[in-house]
């Protein structure tokens, strides 16, 4: 069944994998460094920029080699000594944080632009197995990725002034790595967000975080691909691509446009050596803010549920073979039949089972979709309601 677990039956991995190359060997997916114990990939979590602890004073070269997790971050990296950067924006904190956000002059040069848009809204969220990024996006809350905060309930958040406050994490989605923390955010300023906007594949696309720690950074490139499918060893979803460079820290922060508005919360990356590849991903503010809204109001996340179970199809055509419908599910009712080929959702290609679990993941419950499919050879489209997950 395509639900928040793909799949029981699915053949390809449930993690994504990029091409290998000659030189470096197989990629593996990058969601961050694990919070202790190890969770994702065995590697040991790392303290905090300016904190230490107790026998781990330096990290061998071989380690470093191994760090295969470098994308959402639950941790930073201890680069030099306890010196932190001076913020490089700095905060107001007289005025409202409504009166405070910056606009874009198109004159100036865009990602300095953007920098001074979104750095006052920007965070870094430290506990004891580490530290991420976040922004504020609504008076009194920081959005951020929810393998940021994983097995924590109290964090401290770091602000552009360098103010340290303590947050609470009001709750997470797991699947869709989206996680809320309500904190005083006053004097800085709630970054716009750019709700029910459409993105282009090679636009501007700026990240802000704190990778390996250093707080406030920001790197730029562009819109790789929109509606990526992404399998992950959770779920599998629809991101942004992009190629800005995202490594461990930047979970969490903010993926900007031209007009310094929140296009994606950036979560992992594809890497072969444990740091920036150029393929990164970024969870779509729409859905985002969505799942966020849903967790501030205590509000269950409703998943779309087509009812099929499946595996990638072979032969000439490619797509996500049906191997077995759920009784009663969407699928079914809609006259989908096991050996159908789904090769696309709504117009959006389906390589794999993956893909479609991912298609369907973006949707609503009660939502109309339509599927292309193969069936004996012969091309066809079906309209589906989708239906809602049944419980995990």
């Amino acid at each position: 069944m395509i639900d928040d677990r793909i799949t029981d039956t699915v053949t390809e991995p449930t993690e994504p994998v990029a091409p290998p190359s000659p030189e470096e060997g197989p990629a593996q997916p990058a969601r961050g460094f694990p919070v202790s114990p190890p969770s994702r990939g065995g590697v040991p979590a790392q303290p905090a920029r300016g904190v230490s602890r107790p026998g781990i004073t330096f990290i061998p070269a071989l380690l470093l080699a191994l760090l295969v997790m470098a994308g959402g971050v639950g941790v930073g990296w201890w680069i030099g000594n306890d010196d932190r950067v001076e913020p490089a924006i700095a905060i107001d904190q007289s005025s409202p944080a409504s009166e405070q956000t910056p606009t874009i002059d198109p004159t100036e040069e865009p990602v300095a632009a953007v920098a001074a848009a979104l750095l006052p809204s920007m965070v870094q969220i430290e506990h004891q197995a580490g530290l991420g990024s976040g922004f504020v996006y609504e008076d009194g809350h920081v959005l951020t990725a929810a393998h940021v905060v994983d097995g924590v309930e109290a964090v401290q958040v770091r602000f552009a002034d360098g103010s340290l406050r303590e947050g609470e994490v009001v709750g997470s989605d797991a699947p869709h790595d989206i996680a809320v923390i309500d904190v005083d955010t006053d004097g800085a300023p709630a970054a716009t967000l750019a709700l029910d906007e459409e993105l282009e594949v090679g636009q501007l696309a700026v990240a802000l975080g704190s990778p390996w720690g250093l707080e406030q950074t920001v790197t730029s490139g562009v819109v790789s691909a929109v509606s990526r499918p992404v399998a992950s060893p959770l779920t599998a979803q629809v991101l942004i691509q992009t190629d800005a460079s995202i490594n461990p820290g930047n979970s969490g922060g903010a993926l900007a446009n031209r007009e310094g508005e929140v296009i994606g919360v950036n979560i992992q990356i594809f890497t072969t050596t444990g740091a920036n590849t150029g393929v990164g991903f970024a969870v779509p503010i729409d859905n985002a803010y969505e799942f966020a809204s849903a967790i501030v109001a205590g509000d269950p996340i409703e998943t779309a549920f087509l009812g099929v179970t499946g595996e990638e199809a072979t032969g000439d055509v490619s797509g996500a073979v049906i191997t077995e419908l759920t009784a009663d599910g969407a699928a079914a009712g809609a006259g989908l039949e096991v050996g159908d080929v789904v090769t696309a959702v709504d117009g959006l290609a389906v390589r794999s089972i993956g893909d479609l679990a991912a298609r369907i993941r973006s949707y609503l419950p009660g939502d109309e979709v339509t599927l292309d499919i193969r069936r004996d050879g012969e091309p066809l489209s079906i309209k589906v309601v989708l239906g809602s997950a049944p419980p995990a």
